[in-house]
């Protein structure tokens, strides 16, 4: 089997605080914690943002789960123990004795078939985001209570990670017998907090649930996720203490703010982040229907000196193509700066994003750039974005819109361009390349078009027989991607967090969907 890389960034810098020794955990107190933007509804399976992940995910349970303290080991959550076979089609997960849900009814097999069968095949009006990620299912069986049996129609690199994966929350299969869509609007799992209340515009509230399958846990009595959308608003909230921790990230000039007034009363870490914002255009719309259009867009950005400026006042810093820069799978700077937008001559660029602009007809283009009103980095990236189309006779209406209307917007096709998210919760190209898939078999694809050679070379990667030939049809799915320009990344992230040292039991890692389900977490008060 292929060995999985996860996000590559050497040690965690934790600024302001040394290595922490192991400590005795403290059981009591709840704890206070910002998010900047809202759930949009309650489905695990139809969400892709932190603003769902944070204050929803301590209520469930995943089969696996990545092993925190030890990114990126994975070690079970529902599943005790579990085995692949020899020709890795088939994946035995023994399940653990007396868990309960919320309700007090008894978990079972049943219910991992009906989650992973709702996420592989979701019912009519069910949307499941990562539906594509687990095309290669081709059954599932539960010979007996405790017993799941997976079988796949070919080997696939990345499946155990994927089992693991934070957004796979396991349902109760009975609830969605009664109606498939029932999670949009109830919360209801096995995880170590129950759910109390969502007051919209105000928090979200769960609690200690007592009969949590792990004797001991969670520590938390519970948590209190506090929604604050203005970023002056959340530091000023977080430096006074009336919140103790925010899972996303920080801007530079924010976590310089933090320290200078809370000094070493915060754990400060950094890490390059497992997250990019990425253009896409809606091909059902004129004149993104034609690449050369699309192309000099991107062609317009000048992604080196973009990454310094802005890597100064928002949390973005690295150039990179659909891959993660430094994974070991993603092109070498050689590489990647003979794609179009990537090159470092800006200047030439542009000389050749306004002849394509002129060909097509469209010399003086004008669009509404819809965006996400999450102010870092959203809107100092769109801002960036606009003045750079500016510079070579484009104007672009920036529209940012709060989280469930933007989705919407991207989703209903009500859009023409739109400043995208692809982050995920480790380097794997099965993940990230599903936001370039045809949109008749990815669900994040919002461009609304179709790509048979993307699709191919995609299935040619997944199936490599060595690492050789994988990065081969990578290269070529790249150079592809970027040729059509139907979405193009921007800059990637870096991770920044400042948290009250009070917060033990917290580990950071390259993304901000994972290590948030509270189980293990204390506070020091």
């Amino acid at each position: 089997m292929k060995r999985l890389h996860a996000c590559i960034w050497g040690a965690a810098a934790v600024i302001a605080a040394g290595a922490m020794a192991a400590e005795t955990p403290k059981h009591g107190g709840e704890l206070k914690f910002a998010v900047s933007a809202e759930p949009p509804n309650y489905d695990c399976h139809a969400n892709s943002s932190f603003a769902f992940i944070h204050p929803v995910r301590p209520h469930y349970n995943t089969l696996l789960k990545f092993d925190a303290e030890h990114y990126p080991r994975i070690k079970g959550d529902l599943a005790q123990s579990w085995t692949v076979s020899k020709d890795q089609l088939t994946y035995t997960f023994k399940l653990h004795k007396g868990v309960k849900f919320h309700d007090g009814s008894d978990f079972s097999s049943a219910d991992v078939k009906a989650s992973y069968d709702r996420i592989a095949h979701p019912p009519k009006g069910v949307v499941s985001l990562r539906r594509g990620a687990y095309a290669d299912i081709a059954s599932i069986e539960t010979p007996d209570p405790l017993t799941v049996v997976i079988k796949l129609k070919a080997p696939n690199s990345a499946m155990l990670s994927l089992f693991a994966s934070p957004w796979d929350c396991i349902y109760s299969a009975v609830k969605l017998k009664q109606d498939p869509k029932w999670p949009e609007k109830n919360v209801m799992g096995t995880g170590p907090f129950v759910f109390v209340e969502h007051a919209a515009g105000s928090h979200w509230v769960g609690k200690r649930f007592e009969q949590y399958f792990e004797k001991g846990k969670p520590y938390l009595n519970g948590y209190r996720a506090i929604f604050i959308r203005n970023t002056a608003a959340r530091e000023n909230a977080l430096q006074a203490g009336e919140v103790l921790a925010e899972f996303r990230g920080h801007s530079p000039a924010d976590r310089d703010r933090l320290v200078k007034a809370l000094g070493d009363k915060v754990n400060v870490y950094e890490q390059p982040w497992c997250c990019a914002l990425v253009v896409t255009f809606n091909t059902q719309k004129k004149p993104f229907d034609d690449a050369r259009v699309r192309r000099a867009l991107s062609l317009a950005v000048d992604r080196w000196g973009g990454a310094q400026a802005l890597s100064k006042i928002a949390l973005v810093r690295w150039v990179g193509g659909v891959l993660r820069p430094g994974y070991e799978l993603s092109p070498s700077e050689k590489e990647l700066v003979k794609y179009p937008g990537f090159g470092k001559d800006i200047k030439k660029s542009r000389e050749e994003a306004k002849r394509l602009l002129k060909e097509a007809g469209v010399s003086n283009l004008k669009f509404k750039f819809t965006n996400r009103n999450v102010a870092m980095p959203y809107t100092p990236v769109g801002v960036f974005l606009i003045d750079q189309w500016r510079q070579i006779g484009v104007t672009a209406e920036h529209e940012q819109l709060e989280t469930k209307l933007y989705q919407a917007a991207l989703r209903g096709g009500n859009f023409e361009a739109g400043l995208d998210f692809n982050c995920d919760f480790m380097d794997e190209p099965n993940l990230q390349l599903q936001k370039y898939l045809s949109a008749d078999r990815s669900t994040i694809n919002y461009g609304r078009y179709n790509d048979r050679t993307l699709d191919e070379l995609f299935e040619k990667q997944e199936r490599a027989a060595s690492k050789a030939e994988r990065i081969k049809y990578l290269r070529a799915f790249e150079k592809r991607a970027l040729d059509e320009s139907y979405t193009f990344p921007t800059i990637w992230w870096h991770r920044i967090i400042v948290n009250w040292k009070w917060v033990k039991g917290w580990h950071m890692s390259p993304s901000h969907y994972l290590n948030q389900d509270l189980s293990e977490v204390w506070l020091d008060q």
